[in-house]
């Protein structure tokens, strides 16, 4: 591995300050149910409702994803943290999906019960950027919690829980 330059270094301590959502992105089908836990996930458009996805080309679960053809993004509530260190590393023979409580859809993708939102998605597009692929996830149902609850941020390399208000 090549040493990171200057710009990529402050790069990186740059995206640490940028809080995003904690998600558990899982996939089942022809090449297995796997998970992994990404930040990197924004809306596209809601006509057709349509997520990106980024995953590193390096993780053990990318070609996976690629196989399956469909995903689910959980977006996590605080209550998630230690389940999000489950599925954050790989341990060989531990089966992270016997962690919470799992359900399917329309793909066939885990969908978190008590997450606060799940995104059922066909993966209809990838483009390879750098190190990365960037899924483009057609959504095919979304399953939202009864209330929300407290959410789940990645911020300066730790978590951090959102507070709502209730007005």
């Amino acid at each position: 591995m090549t040493e990171l330059t200057q710009t990529q270094l402050d790069f990186r301590e740059g995206m640490s300050r940028l809080g995003a959502a904690v998600n558990l992105i899982t996939t089942d089908g022809p090449a297995g149910k796997h998970g992994l836990v990404a930040s990197a996930v924004c809306s596209v458009t809601d006509h057709p409702p349509t997520l990106l996805v980024c995953i590193n080309k390096s993780a053990y679960a990318h070609d996976k994803f690629i196989g399956n053809g469909v995903l689910a993004v959980n977006v996590l509530a605080a209550e998630h943290q230690a389940l999000s260190g489950h599925f954050a590393r790989y341990v060989e023979g531990v089966d992270r999906f016997s962690f919470g409580e799992w359900v399917t859809e329309a793909t066939g993708a885990p969908l978190l019960a008590d997450a606060n939102v799940a995104f059922d998605c066909r993966i209809t597009g990838r483009q390879e950027e750098g190190t990365h692929s960037v899924f483009f996830c057609q959504v095919e149902a979304v399953r939202l919690a009864s209330e929300t609850r407290h959410g789940l941020v990645w911020f300066s390399r730790d978590y951090h829980h959102l507070v709502t208000e209730r007005h």
